[in-house]
Order: C-alpha cells, then structure tokens, then sequence
C-alpha cells in the first residue's frame, strides 16, 4: 500500500471509531438536561433520579473490563454492535419506566451498559492494534474529540428536542439517534496492523496472568486512583451542572450550552493531548490537565455567577474534560502492551466510574441537605489537586526519539 493510501486508511478507521464515540457519548452526556424534567412530570424526586445516573455511571465503567474482555476473545464488532442494540433499547424504554426501580433499569443498567460497550476502552484499543506505533497518541486524540463533539451536538439538541417534545419524545428521539452508529462498526474492527508485534502481544500472558501483574504494579494503581477523581468531577458536572444554572437564576439554555461548549472545547483540548503524547510523557500531561481544573473550581467559586462565567468556566474545563482519556490509554499501553489494552484500560474505567457514582449520587444528596451544591465544588477542586499529584510517581518509560514525526 502506498504512503498516502496507510495514511488514509489509518485516518479512515480513526475517524470511524470517533463518530461511534460521538453518538454513544453524546446520547450518555445529555442525559443531566433530563433530571428536572423527569422530576417536574412524575414526581421522582432529584435524589432518586441522582441515584439512576449515578447507577449509570458506574455500570457504564462496570462493563467497560467485560465488554473489553469479550472484544479481545471475540472480536470488536459484536460487541460494538450489541452495545449499540442496548443503548437504543434502554433509552426508548425510559419514559414507560418512570417509577424510581425503572430509572435505575434504564438509564442506571441498559443505556449505561450500552454505551459503555462502544466506549473509550474498547474503541481506543481496537483502533490501537491496527495502527503504527507513530499515528497512535494523535489516533486517541481523534477518537476522545468525537466523544467531546457529541456532546457539543447533542447536548443542544437535546434541550430544543425538551422543548419541542417534551423529555418522553426528547428520548425517543435520542433512542433513533444512536442506531446511526451500527453501520460504522465494520470499519473500526479488523486485524492488527503489524503481525510482528501481534505475536509477541499474544505470548505476553494470558488475560489472568495480565491482570494480576498489573494490580501488583504501583504506576497502574496509581492511575486508578487519578482516574477515580476524574469521574467524581465528570459525573458531578454532568448530572448536576444543570440544576446549578437554575439555582442561579439563569435560563435552562444557558447549561445546555455551557455542556455543548465543554464538548467543542475539549475536541481541542483531546487533539492537544494527542499532539503531547508523542513528545511528553502521558503522567505529566495528566498532572497539568488534573491541575487546571483545581484552578478553574476556584476561579469559579470567587466569580459573579452570570452566563459568561459559566461559558468561559465550560472553556476552561472542557479542555481537559475527556482529554484524559488519551494520556491515561497511553499510560497503560506502555507499561503493559497492547495485547490486553481493551481490558486493562477498561478496568480503570472501572474506578474512573465509581468516583462518578460518588459524583453524581452525592451532589443529589447536597442539595437535598443544603439546597446548593457549595461542597460539592470544594470536594470536586480538592479531588481534582490529588488527581494531579497522584501521577508523578508513575513510573513510565521516555517517549521514544523514533515515535516522534519528522
């Protein structure tokens, strides 16, 4: 194959993988536009609406080793194809399952398990094996941008469909949505591109053996610990950061833009952690990106609440909203190979998704207790500060000279 037709392919199948990111992210991502909605028209309270998000957020983490686990066994494009299947499913079921068990369902059980079948971990490390080691960091920023502009495109739309509709054929609508991303699984999945290195993934050890040398290695506790923080401070934002507009007086548009400018913004912030990858190493771009959103917390907390404070606060933190996702991806990678990266990465997921059950279930508890969510951003900023120390210990190997382009 000719120079310019690797470089399409490995494009081709690069930008496959982000747009299945951004229909399975964006119909997940929405979802906080939903919460008071929900609460007005049947009388769940915000609690029990956090708790089914917050279910969600774990099962979506939950699934990710498993569903990683059976891509590596199994091939990529059933699983892909199946979480599709059960992400439509969950979300056209939710508005005829509006009791507080039936939440937890649809939107804490399918959608979650659905999504996260066609998530990070699987996406990332399919793509992975069949590219050059060279297109691989800028790869994982392309595909973490598709997550970040599915949320930029649905998150509006998903508010004029509210408001048009109503939330019932708002998720309806969402449900005929995520279908669109069937037909973009046969390009994702195939073979490794470089047989050489598929062979010495495939004598590196059995999935156990993997597994159990990794949970013995400090670096990759580490990076659980890191990621944990990540998702308390996504999930917080993401469910909550809605009914925080309300409470200052401002219009429901204003979070349903802020959350699209978050995604627009961190499509740069995810190509700019790609762009790093290949020259620094991934423990230190995650200190800095961890480190920023301590800052912006703060800044937050000590500005007047008006519209502009929330669209600049959704720039600030948008850059690194996903964009830890590549770095960490990456991290893991290097310290433990491609053979298992699906499953190994997916299993960070994990513990990024317990920290977003914490998140999301909590910052209902707030403010129910409080009325505000004022401890909320102080536990979110002072997570965010241990996020960023908690990477310098990792000990990862150098970038190498030969990764870099010339």
């Amino acid at each position: 194959m000719s120079e310019s037709g690797k470089t399409n392919s490995w494009l081709f199948i690069t930008l496959a993988a982000a747009a299945m990111l951004m229909i399975t992210m964006g119909a997940r991502q929405s979802q906080g536009l939903f919460v008071f909605p929900i609460s007005g028209s049947t009388g769940v309270s915000i609690v029990t609406i956090s708790f089914a998000m917050a279910v969600g957020q774990f099962m979506w983490g939950a699934v990710a080793p498993v569903a990683g686990a059976l891509a590596d066994r199994f091939g990529a494009a059933r699983v892909l194809a199946g979480g599709v299947l059960v992400l439509a499913l969950g979300t056209a079921l939710t508005p005829l399952l509006t009791t507080g068990s039936g939440l937890v369902l649809t939107i804490g059980i399918l959608t979650a398990l659905g999504s996260g079948a066609g998530s990070f971990s699987i996406l990332i490390g399919t793509v992975m094996k069949r590219l050059p080691p060279a297109h691989r960091g800028t790869a994982a920023g392309i595909i973490t941008a598709g997550g970040s502009l599915g949320q930029f495109v649905f998150a509006p739309i998903a508010q004029n469909l509210i408001s048009l509709w109503g939330w019932m054929g708002a998720m309806w609508a969402l449900s005929v949505m995520a279908l669109f991303a069937l037909p973009l699984v046969r390009s994702i999945s195939g073979p490794p591109v470089n047989a050489t290195e598929a062979r010495a993934e495939a004598a590196s050890g059995v999935l156990s053996a993997v597994v159990k040398k990794a949970f013995a290695d400090r670096s990759y506790l580490l990076l659980h610990g890191s990621f944990l923080t990540c998702g308390f401070h996504i999930a917080f934002l993401v469910t909550h950061l809605p009914g925080e507009v309300g409470l200052c007086g401002l219009p429901a548009s204003v979070a349903s833009w802020s959350l699209a400018i978050i995604g627009l913004s961190n499509i740069a912030g995810s190509f700019t952690a790609g762009w790093l990858l290949n020259r620094f190493r991934g423990k230190y771009v995650l200190f800095w990106m961890y480190g920023s959103r301590t800052l912006l917390i703060l800044l937050y907390l000590a500005a007047p609440k008006t519209e502009w404070t929330f669209y600049l606060l959704a720039v600030g933190l948008g850059f690194s909203w996903l964009g830890t996702a590549p770095p960490t991806a990456g991290v893991v990678g290097k310290l433990f190979g491609l053979r298992y990266l699906a499953t190994l990465y997916g299993l960070t997921m994990v513990s990024h998704q317990l920290g977003a059950f914490f998140g999301a279930w909590l910052g209902g508890l707030a403010f129910a207790h409080y009325g505000n969510y004022l401890w909320m951003w102080y536990a979110d900023a002072f997570f965010a500060a241990i996020a960023a120390l908690l990477n310098l210990p990792i000990r990862e190997p150098r970038v190498e000279p030969a990764a870099l382009p010339a």
